[in-house]
């Protein structure tokens, strides 16, 4: 099994993001989770983002650098939410990852993506963060890329529906998600 970089959503180091980790290594994985905020975690999503904004974009990047810095060339990049944004970032500077698990949100630069690269993406539907037109435009470019893409929607929970402490959370699209992506996760 694989080595993986778990990013947290603008809600901070959760529960629900230690659950998976460790849902994760019950699959034989090894995770990392940092804390890009180095705050406690936020209760509210307005309150994530005021953590996102006191700490800063640039800071949670470096932050996120730093805890993959020690990690395989090969190291599957996975996140939640903006932490999909944030593993999509460092995807630019890591180009052997083994792959690229988003859960909640798009990310990767089409340009940082290499032919072949297996990206798994989960998203509500509707997403209110993330628009259809603008899933379907990645959709195109990252294809166009060459990444080996697979995309699926769930109707009818909020955007993060993965984690039970959030009013979004849909048990039966959650299981399905972990379902896809422990298989996705199987051979990386």
């Amino acid at each position: 099994m694989g080595q993986i970089l778990l990013l947290h959503s603008v809600y901070g180091l959760r529960p629900a993001v230690l659950a998976a980790a460790d849902r994760l290594r019950a699959a034989g994985h090894r995770v990392v989770t940092p804390d890009l905020y180095g705050l406690p975690a936020a209760q509210t999503v307005e309150e994530g983002f005021a953590l996102l904004d006191k700490v800063g974009r640039d800071v949670v990047l470096d932050r996120a650098r730093a805890a993959a810095a020690d990690l395989p060339a090969e190291t599957v990049l996975a996140g939640f939410s903006m932490g999909a944004g944030v593993a999509g970032a460092l995807l630019a500077e890591r180009p052997a990852a083994a792959a690229l698990l988003l859960l909640h949100g798009t990310a990767g630069a089409p340009e940082a993506v290499r032919p072949g690269l297996p990206v798994q993406l989960h998203l509500a539907d509707p997403d209110e963060y993330e628009p259809q037109h603008e899933v379907d435009e990645w959709q195109r470019a990252m294809t166009a890329a060459g990444a080996d893409l697979s995309v699926y929607r769930y109707p009818g929970p909020g955007h993060l529906y993965t984690d039970p402490d959030v009013p979004d959370h849909d048990p039966v699209a959650a299981g399905r998600t972990w379902d896809r992506a422990l298989a996705f996760l199987a051979d990386r």
